[in-house]
């Protein structure tokens, strides 16, 4: 079997953001990418980065240097669809949700007979995933669908994972194991998985049942950290009060900076 070149995708532009190259993307062009990409099985890797994912690679040089050799890094939350519109006039009107994106992939997998692979979470959570798909886009071919282990793999289990899925046939992979573990897990198979790697731990999560998704007016308002933080506030709380702050402070930074550079934007 012969396969294409990453390269030979016509990818999303990317912008810098601290660091981060991140995508100019929509739900439209994104799928357009992975759909062509997973039809041929290319070995690619998407990422769908909020404040939080941008924060960490901008003060990780490995995790940084990972994401930037993305074939994609979509703009998952709204601050940072905002600040490409900002900084570079992307014009983007929408973020391009992970969950959301997950929904319209499968569609367009069912429509193309493109098979897809699940990766990653707790057994109940990827079953119960697998069951709603399934409800919602009965023809999708699931070709696979196995719960994380919580710890490194052997090398032998590694090198079996990567043979269930190449022998399956998928043409994508979502991994459900949490940032930055999915992303690092995506880097280290890209050019060994022949699949497009999409990394989406919040969906696993969120169509299975498992958690609750922010309502709609709190989504649209930027406002679904506070609603996830006030879910898990242990757990969250840090998170986001801490990265939020840094990101603010970051985004004046880059506008000062480009003032005096004479690169700066209006909104």
């Amino acid at each position: 079997m012969t396969f294409m070149n990453t390269r030979q995708v016509e990818w999303p532009q990317k912008y810098d953001l601290f660091g981060v190259q991140v995508s100019a993307v929509n739900y439209d062009s994104a799928l357009e990418s992975v759909i062509t990409a997973a039809r041929n099985n290319v070995s690619s890797c998407v990422s769908h980065t909020a404040v939080h994912g941008l924060i960490e690679a901008s003060r990780n040089p490995q995790l940084r240097s990972m994401l930037n050799d993305f074939d994609i890094v979509a703009p998952d939350g709204h601050p940072v669809r905002l600040a490409l519109n900002h900084f570079y006039g992307a014009d983007l009107p929408d973020r391009c949700y992970g969950p959301e994106f997950m929904l319209r992939t499968c569609a367009r997998a069912e429509a193309e007979d493109i098979a897809v692979y699940f990766y990653g979470s707790y057994p109940h959570v990827v079953q119960r995933l697998k069951d709603n798909l399934l409800r919602r886009y009965p023809k999708l071919a699931i070709v696979g669908c196995e719960p994380s282990l919580f710890r490194p793999l052997t090398p032998r289990e590694d090198e079996e994972l990567v043979d269930r899925i190449n022998s399956s046939g998928a043409g994508i992979i979502f991994y459900g194991l949490g940032c930055p573990l999915q992303e690092k897990f995506a880097a280290w198979h890209k050019g060994k998985v022949h699949a497009v790697q999409i990394c989406n731990g919040a969906a696993f999560d969120f169509h299975s049942g498992n958690k609750r998704m922010a309502p709609a007016w709190m989504q649209r308002n930027s406002l679904e950290w506070l609603f996830r933080m006030s879910q898990e506030p242990r757990r969250l709380s840090r998170r986001y009060l801490h990265t939020n702050s840094v990101f603010l402070a970051k985004l004046f930074a880059k506008a000062v900076a480009d003032g005096r550079n004479g690169n700066g934007r209006h909104m």
